[in-house]
């Protein structure tokens, strides 16, 4: 089944006029790893939004929803808190800890509270 990030690659190709072969070759992979890759059985590589942008002289916001429809399909998610203090890094692990027991209106207001953070 197409991912999001499926039907993103898909649309540039068909923009490009080249088929899937065409894109894995400028990506230096299979075509059957970008085949998973749109499916969602294997995860993309961080180095192709770079590749991807310099290809196909994509815009800052379509870059943008390559790495949120990347995200999107991802099962993990992986951050570094080498950096943060000791609060934060407390935080960022209880979080990792109690995320599979979060019901959806905590989710949703954890998420309010982080968007508000960002927006200021």
């Amino acid at each position: 089944m197409l991912t999001s990030l499926g039907k993103i690659l898909r649309s540039i190709r068909i923009e490009e006029g080249e088929i899937l072969r065409d894109m894995a070759k400028k990506l230096n992979v299979s075509s059957a790893f970008l085949s998973a890759v749109e499916n969602g059985k294997k995860k993309m590589p961080e180095s192709w939004i770079s590749k991807l942008k310099d290809l196909y002289s994509l815009t800052p916001e379509q870059i943008s929803k390559i790495k949120d429809a990347a995200m999107e399909s991802s099962d993990t998610v992986s951050i570094s808190i080498q950096n943060a203090s000791a609060e934060g890094k407390q935080l960022a692990v209880f979080f990792a800890r109690k995320f599979d027991a979060l019901d959806d209106e905590t989710a949703k207001k954890i998420f309010s509270i982080l968007q508000k953070h960002t927006e200021d």
